[in-house]
């Protein structure tokens, strides 16, 4: 299966003809999923990158419908591979790369303050400093 891809801008995209796959970890920097290609290929040396389910090494090459999975600032991201790119390219461009079908993140609990001062009362009193201490765990 071979697509083409030709946009009229020359600052983007020229064509991706007969590129039927690429490295796993020049696609994740490709598509902006790392800010780096070591950030990728660390990622893909450290587990954290599953192609297809199965453990990928950063030399493992994905094709157009492929599922990749990682997880990236401690969440995990389930994309499809939509496009084959290898060159880092706009963030307009790599969106169409991907279809993302990760799951919602957890919703964000919320916590109250365990010590609250007024903000008026000025500094703290030797007391109270001694109580936000042993709070912080100093």
């Amino acid at each position: 299966m071979r697509l083409e891809l030709v946009v009229v801008s020359s600052w983007r995209l020229r064509s991706v003809a007969g590129m039927d796959s690429t490295r796993v970890d020049k696609w994740l920097w490709a598509v902006r999923l790392y800010p780096t290609r070591t950030a990728a290929t660390d990622a893909c040396h450290g587990g954290h990158v599953r192609v297809n389910g199965s453990p990928a090494k950063a030399a493992a090459t994905v094709h157009i419908g492929d599922t990749v999975t990682t997880k990236v600032h401690g969440l995990e991201r389930v994309l499809e591979v939509k496009l084959i790119i290898d060159k880092r390219v706009s963030a307009v461009i790599a969106a169409d790369c991907v279809v993302d079908h990760s799951p919602p993140p957890p919703p964000r609990e919320f916590t109250a303050p365990a010590f609250v001062r007024d903000r008026s009362t000025g500094r703290p009193t030797k007391r109270e400093r001694r109580q936000l201490d042993r709070f912080r765990g100093r």
